[in-house]
């Protein structure tokens, strides 16, 4: 049964060298035609890829220092953020001192002109209140001594009269 195969498994050294110098040929072509062009192509991709790497390594970094000016410009943004509300709040309170230190300012005036005014009134109506008084004293006078006195005598008696309701006051 397998002596077919034994027949045809007889070895010939010619047919071998034959074989084998039909194998480096081969391999020769294959070398020449296709292995060149595959390795070329591997190492295409090679340099493809490590160009990839450092073009994506170029990038991160890029993102990075991109990514550092960017905090850098918004930590500078916030910092003259609270520069302005700082300078506002301060001359929001200086407005306000100021429109307090007018409006102090302005009452003392007032109050100063009220008290020139109720003393110029208090003044007003002592002066109204002796011219009165004179009048009146002068027509009692008149009547009772029935004699009708000078100006000058009126304003005399008077004078005396109110500086002796002073003295007694004062006491």
């Amino acid at each position: 049964m397998f002596t077919h195969l034994i027949v045809g498994a007889t070895f010939n050294i010619g047919d071998a060298l034959f074989y084998a110098v039909l194998f480096i040929i081969l391999m020769w072509i294959v070398k020449l035609v296709a292995w060149k062009p595959i390795t070329q192509l591997m190492q295409n991709r090679a340099d493809k890829i490590s160009s990839d790497i450092d073009s994506a390594e170029t990038a991160r970094n890029n993102a990075a220092a991109l990514e550092k000016k960017r905090q850098a410009a918004l930590q500078q943004s916030q910092a003259e953020a609270s520069d302005i509300i700082a300078q506002a709040q301060q001359s929001g309170d200086n407005r306000r001192a100021e429109i307090i230190s007018t409006a102090q300012a302005d009452a003392q005036t007032l109050k100063a002109n009220a008290q020139k005014d109720i003393q110029q009134q208090q003044q007003d109506a002592l002066v109204n209140s002796k011219n009165n008084v004179a009048d009146l004293s002068i027509e009692i006078a008149s009547k009772i001594i029935q004699k009708n006195l000078t100006a000058a005598d009126q304003k005399a008696l008077i004078d005396s009269y109110i500086e002796g309701l002073g003295s007694h006051e004062s006491k």
